[in-house]
């Protein structure tokens, strides 16, 4: 009986892990600055899908903390297998003889498994950009 306890106990975690619908917290994010080696803080970033006549749809809308990170877009939305786009407005970021020459960025990716984290980070510089699927 004791054992089944503990079986029952070490099972738990997982059933927390394992969620029938996934919510945008499955989707993150991350803007890197290569320039200067830091976060890119409080950069505005806007989830959106595509929907089923090729339009684009918002979901949400975040910036980035201070360590350029965007863990959640909220729970309030439900992440399915689709094509999502994540916005980054760059036109603000950094110092004016720094603007950067891209001032919008889009990320456009695929969700196959949305039972798993998608981390999309994005690494910038005044003149450059670059993107992968993170973990």
């Amino acid at each position: 009986m004791r054992s089944s306890a503990i079986a029952a106990l070490a099972a738990a975690p997982a059933l927390l892990l394992s969620p029938s619908a996934a919510s945008a917290e499955t989707i993150s994010t991350h803007v890197l600055d290569l320039a200067r080696g830091v976060g890119g803080r409080d950069v505005p970033v806007t989830l959106a899908i595509k929907d089923d006549d090729g339009g684009w749809r918002q979901l949400a809308a975040a910036r980035t903390d201070e360590n350029g990170r965007v863990r959640s877009f909220g729970d309030q939305i439900t992440t399915r297998a689709a094509t999502y786009k994540l916005t980054f407005d760059m036109s603000h970021y950094g110092e004016a003889e720094t603007q950067p020459f891209f001032p919008e960025i889009d990320v456009v990716f695929q969700v196959r498994d949305p039972s798993v984290h998608y981390h999309v980070p994005v690494v910038v510089s005044p003149y450059g950009y670059s993107t992968y699927r993170g973990n």
